[in-house]
């Protein structure tokens, strides 16, 4: 063989091999497992530079809302109770508050022993109608008329104190089966000019004789069944007196009522609790002066819970009040039955709701 056929052979020989070389290198960089890169940590390094950082997860909303139902309590009086409904948009609430009060409706699980609902069995609100001068007008299917006679004054109490926690509404009107009524269809108590919190709940008739020269009050007794403590709203007639007007209503409650011969009703003052001055009224809070009797424990100064409610509850009925301040006498400070210091005035809303409709 030639010289230049062997180098020629050998030439191609190593070219092949160098070949080979590099394909078995590219088959390698494509079969080699390529490192898995985690840019989440980067990601959120950058946002928080650049102040971009991820919000926290918004806390799932409540499904549910606690309203105030008047219902008939074991004695038969309307009394309000805080029942724990469905939370629904709040052009529908009205409606539900009303499909709670209806006898066999969706409050029958969650009654609170010794109280029942006051519409009869059956009742369908079948429309609503909230007017400018906050007038609601409530349209029922044929079965509310099928209520006992005795039964009338509680029904409309209890729909008118229900539906006027809604802010936007001051009185009711009703309808059946979409006509307009003027009177209630069983006892004929008249309601064409509507019905409101001023035609009052629970009414007392006292030993008023001169009903022109006297006005309607609207106080809150603390009541009691088993293991409810609720309260109950009486109206009751009182001599009109604008100048001591605060300080009858606050003698009214601290003499107790003629109404403790029911004997859900707790009296919760003691019999030498009084007023040490005149209330005074400044920017919507009334300012109470009391002796040291109002106290609960006069040595560690604190005052009853009730006292405090019941006080709150009826005087907020005022329309110039929105909160009560109590003072006593030689005292700087007081404390609540938890040992909380009580130095600020007290509103309703610290023990309901009210809200807009």
């Amino acid at each position: 063989m030639h010289l230049a056929t062997i180098i020629k052979r050998a030439s191609w020989i190593i070219m092949i091999i160098l070949l080979a070389g590099c394909f078995q290198g590219e088959q390698t960089l494509e079969e080699m497992d390529m490192p898995q890169i985690d840019y989440s940590e980067q990601e959120s390094a950058a946002k928080r530079v650049q102040g971009e950082e991820d919000e926290p997860e918004e806390e799932p909303e409540a499904s549910s809302v606690f309203r105030e139902l008047f219902l008939l309590d074991a004695n038969g009086m309307v009394a309000p109770q805080s029942i724990e409904m469905p939370l629904l948009p709040s052009y529908e609430v009205a409606t539900q508050a009303l499909e709670y009060l209806v006898r066999g409706g969706p409050i029958t699980p969650s009654l609170p022993n010794g109280f029942q609902a006051v519409l009869p069995e059956g009742t369908e609100v079948l429309g609503m109608d909230l007017q400018k001068d906050g007038t609601l007008v409530v349209d029922f299917s044929e079965e509310f008329k099928e209520y006992a006679e005795q039964e009338e004054l509680k029904i409309l109490q209890a729909m008118t104190y229900t539906l006027t926690q809604f802010e936007n509404v001051e009185r009711i009107k009703l309808h059946i089966a979409g006509e307009p009524i003027s009177e209630m269809p069983v006892a004929g108590t008249p309601i064409s000019q509507g019905y409101s919190r001023a035609n009052g709940i629970n009414l007392l008739n006292n030993d008023i004789t001169d009903f022109l020269q006297s006005e309607t009050e609207t106080i809150y007794y603390p009541a009691q069944y088993q293991d409810q403590d609720y309260y109950i709203p009486v109206t009751q007639y009182m001599e009109k007196n604008d100048e001591d007007k605060i300080e009858t209503i606050v003698n009214s409650l601290l003499g107790g009522t003629s109404l403790l011969f029911t004997t859900n009703i707790v009296h919760v003052f003691h019999p030498d609790a009084g007023l040490a001055e005149p209330p005074t009224i400044e920017d919507g809070v009334v300012t109470l002066h009391f002796n040291e009797m109002i106290l609960e424990d006069v040595d560690q100064q604190i005052i009853s819970d009730e006292v405090v409610e019941t006080l709150v509850r009826t005087l907020t009925e005022q329309p110039t009040i929105e909160a009560v301040q109590i003072k006593v006498s030689n005292m700087d400070s007081l404390k609540r039955e938890n040992g909380e210091s009580y130095d600020e005035p007290v509103t309703k809303e610290s023990f309901s709701t009210k809200d807009k409709l």
